[in-house]
């Protein structure tokens, strides 16, 4: 039975800086971001203290989003998007993070983003920290490990949010939250990178900085959520986790007991605090476990209880198998590694490909805690080629239109399903790696891992298969 619902946002996703460009225009100071260089799944990213002028620097171009943004929302509205996902780069609002008072040409450059968005019927969602804070406020404090941190983001948050309260109805306050206790590249996850220069994935730190870092960003989403609450009832605030399914590596009790451990503390630990307003019952054995003990100041608790978001939001693109027995080979991912599944088939980048997993996890989700839920990640990374102008793209509409399916189905079984933004929906660079060539999009961009390239865009099937989804709300398939 078809079960999309009327109003439901159809739409996709980027990030400011994987996708922005425009790096040092208009006031915007550096971001930790403009610091890492170009990487490929054999050569690793570095961060850098000095911008090297023989080093590539993906981010300071990417997309060029800032020179292109009219032109990249007419061919969203031109799929027909409801909704579309972006970040503001912090650095373009406060320089280094620590003004009393916001750049107004960065201001004024999203006014205009989003009253093109608002020509074409498209309604913004924003994240408003998506791996990114100003260079010099993670100098100086070490980033989220500082609770001087807390006040800053604040700041920032409260300035957007008075500024574009009438144009943007949903918000996230972080992108996937829980990476800061998962993710060896702290760099994403916490901004720790006070003296530190070498590769991205030989960054450490401990268990302890991590949670506490962490902890800090609970508090600081909870006084964004508060204050829109009390000031901007209109607005929705949500919170987002990367989603990882886990599924024992076989019915051993002991695999059974491993993939709850690992939902509890990757999936739950976070969204239990955003979306019950406390620390779950298992923390204490978190903490524990990892030798964490967290600095909570008085108030802290109360401020989480009274910062409860509106929805939850997750990116999802893979599963993993855990346990001690079971398939040995290891498979990456996004965020974590796990062991191969035998029954799935695997990206170029060696991701597995679940859609029934993506069910799965709707259902977890709004089972544990029933409120609107949305998708605001999902894609394909792949090698695309552009073959007589054209790029056909089969296999990402088969990724799609499989993870849809399963949404469909997600809805039926009740699930409260809000939308659906794919990730990467115009080329972008990528996280990871700092590489062009792993592309996302229903369009192509025209730039290259070595930085040439037209920034021509191009549309691909995806394109035009896409749009014929959301013109019929999902039913129109194949």
């Amino acid at each position: 039975m078809y079960m999309f619902k009327e109003g439901f946002l159809w739409g996709g996703a980027t990030a400011a800086n994987q996708f922005e460009g425009g790096w040092n225009a208009d006031g915007k100071g550096v971001s930790i971001s403009d610091m890492c260089t170009n990487g490929s799944r054999d050569e690793a990213k570095w961060f850098t203290q000095a911008i090297h002028a023989d080093r590539l620097y993906p981010s300071h171009e990417a997309s060029d989003f800032y020179h292109h943004y009219k032109e990249d929302i007419a061919l969203l509205g031109e799929m027909g998007y409801k909704c579309f996902r972006l970040s503001i780069a912090w650095s373009r609002i406060f320089p280094t993070g620590m003004e009393e008072t916001p750049n107004e040409a960065g201001l004024q450059f999203y006014d205009r983003v989003f009253d093109e968005c608002i020509r074409y019927g498209i309604e913004p969602l924003v994240t408003i920290s998506h791996y990114e804070m100003p260079f010099e406020l993670a100098r100086k404090n070490n980033g989220w490990l500082s609770r001087e941190t807390i006040g800053c983001y604040v700041r920032y948050a409260e300035a957007i949010l008075d500024r574009y309260h009438d144009k943007v109805k949903y918000w996230i306050t972080f992108n996937e939250i829980n990476c800061a206790q998962m993710l060896m590249g702290d760099i994403v996850a916490t901004s720790m990178i006070r003296d530190f220069e070498g590769p991205i994935d030989t960054i450490r730190r401990t268990e302890q900085d991590r949670y506490q870092a962490l902890h800090h960003q609970f508090v600081a989403s909870a006084r964004t959520v508060k204050y829109a609450h009390e000031n901007y009832p209109e607005c929705k605030m949500g919170n987002m986790t990367a989603f990882l399914a886990a599924y024992p590596g076989t019915c051993n009790p002991t695999d059974i007991l491993t993939a709850q451990r690992f939902m509890q503390d990757d999936n739950w630990y976070c969204n239990d605090v955003q979306i019950k307003g406390e620390y779950p019952y298992f923390a204490e054995r978190l903490w524990k476990e990892h030798q964490v003990s967290l600095s909570i100041e008085d108030g802290d608790l109360n401020i989480l209880k009274e910062g409860t978001v509106d929805f939850t939001s997750f990116s999802y693109y893979m599963s993993v198998c855990v346990g001690e027995s079971g398939e040995e080979n290891s498979i990456g991912g996004n965020l974590t590694n796990g062991k191969k599944n035998p029954y799935l088939k695997a990206s170029d980048w060696g991701w597995q490909i679940d859609p029934e997993g993506l069910r799965y996890a709707l259902n977890e989700t709004y089972d544990r805690y029933r409120i609107p839920v949305m998708v605001v990640e999902n894609g394909l990374g792949a090698f695309d080629e552009i073959v007589d102008g054209r790029v056909h793209d089969i296999y990402r509409i088969d990724y799609m239109r499989e993870h849809i399916r399963q949404m469909e189905l997600a809805t039926e079984d009740g699930v409260d399903l809000m939308g659906y933004t794919c990730w990467g929906c115009i080329d972008l660079v990528s996280a990871t790696t700092g590489e062009m060539r792993k592309r996302y999009g229903q369009i192509f961009v025209d730039k290259y891992d070595d930085g040439t390239g037209s920034l021509e865009r191009i549309r691909k099937d995806s394109f035009y298969w896409y749009q014929k989804v959301i013109c019929s709300n999902g039913k129109e398939l194949d």
